[in-house]
């Protein structure tokens, strides 16, 4: 019995080693470091569930930087999970696709704001307080607003108009259906435990949605825009919530959530980076500028096609050096393991990029045992000067913390 297992593992390790190689093969844009690693992390295990959203901010008001991850938050210390919220399961998910810190009620404590997958909606869940953390108590439960749209991909909680105040940015997976921003507004109402805020809706266009999202000032006219999955919306010049915004069907893209609008090559413009989030494919498109129809030109360059279902990225400085580097791994079990690559082994990985080459160097974070969700965190959690990690998946939520 013994020596059939060994065995066992043998020939799945030759298997998994040759479908590693032969993918390796395809991806010749991106370099490999295995030793003198700039940056290494210890990496602890918070808890197993399939939840796929994390967050970071003070939940306790001790100034120190805790986690809420679905069901649960992790004070910053002891990392125990607490319980937080009771949330469905639902045909192989967490019924939950993003965590969001906000305080709600403007009572000075953050709660946290949620979308989920099928459900149309946007709950929030009011910070009970010292007493009742301490405790363990769950967090009560309202609806800020019913979006009355279903087949959510994710969201996204940033401030578009830099007014302060973030926007909540719903995704959806279908392409023809509308994109839709929720505005934060004040409240009149001033009763205890009430939110301070209502989201008011506005269609930036009834054009195209579509899998994938980001935000930023693609075409450098120092406004925000969106970006979707079957193209971008484009920021009036004024008056961005009085009117539609202006749409560019450039693309047909499965993407990342989000996408990401960076100035990667440090040459003025912005260009994009986005992964295949249920597919092989990580790559960046360089901006070559405009055409003479306006339509901005891209090049397409190869990052990585050594795994697949890089669903969620973050683009931080990550070994302080200065220069922000690509955080992604594998969306783990992202559609129930179907997905091309989908059983394969978890793994999470770090890009730095050489400006002069155009090209990202792959350094490893964990393989084996951390992939991703929808969410990654890059938070200072020990107040060491380093960057660590968080992130929450189905193969569990870790926290990443980089060693001295």
């Amino acid at each position: 019995m013994a020596s059939f297992f060994w065995s066992g593992c043998l020939m799945r390790f030759r298997t998994f080693s040759a479908v590693c190689f032969l993918l390796g093969s395809l991806s010749a844009q991106v370099t490999e470091v295995s030793a003198d690693e700039p940056v290494s992390f210890e990496i602890r295990l918070l808890t197993l569930d399939a939840n796929e959203g994390i967050a970071a901010g003070d939940v306790d008001g001790d100034g120190k930087t805790d986690l809420v991850a679905g069901r649960n938050w992790f004070r910053n210390g002891d990392w125990a999970p607490r319980p937080l919220r009771a949330i469905e399961d639902w045909n192989g998910y967490v019924q939950s696709n993003g965590d969001y810190l906000f305080d709600v009620d403007s009572d000075g404590r953050l709660d946290v704001i949620a979308g989920s997958f099928l459900p149309t909606e946007v709950k929030w869940y009011r910070n009970p307080g010292e007493e009742d953390l301490r405790l363990g108590k769950m967090w009560p439960e309202s609806t800020l607003v019913d979006t009355g749209a279903t087949a959510n991909e994710g969201q996204l909680f940033e401030d578009i108009d830099g007014d302060g105040r973030p926007e909540w940015i719903v995704n959806s997976w279908k392409n023809e259906v509308p994109t839709v921003i929720w505005r934060l507004e004040p409240n009149e109402s001033t009763e205890d435990g009430k939110p301070a805020y209502e989201l008011k809706r506005h269609v930036l266009g009834e054009e195209f949605n579509g899998h994938g999202i980001g935000v930023g000032d693609i075409n450098g006219d120092g406004r925000n825009d969106i970006l979707v999955g079957w193209g971008w919306y484009e920021q009036p010049a004024e008056n961005p919530w009085g009117q539609p915004w202006i749409a560019h069907r450039d693309w047909k893209l499965h993407a990342s959530l989000p996408m990401l609008i960076e100035d990667i090559d440090q040459d003025g413009d912005q260009d994009l980076i986005y992964g295949e989030g249920h597919n092989y494919g990580l790559q960046w498109w360089e901006n070559t500028g405009a055409n003479d129809s306006g339509s901005i030109e891209w090049k397409e360059h190869e990052i990585d096609r050594r795994f697949s279902q890089p669903h969620s990225m973050v683009w931080v400085d990550l070994d302080g050096d200065g220069n922000k580097d690509l955080v992604t791994g594998k969306r783990y079990y992202a559609h129930n393991g179907n997905d091309p690559g989908g059983k394969e082994v978890p793994c999470l990985y770090w890009y730095s990029f050489d400006v002069a080459s155009k090209s990202f160097q792959r350094h490893v974070v964990d393989e084996g045992r951390v992939g991703t969700g929808l969410q990654i965190v890059a938070e200072d959690f020990n107040g060491d000067g380093k960057t660590d990690l968080a992130v929450a998946g189905k193969s569990g939520t870790y926290l990443l913390l980089a060693k001295p």
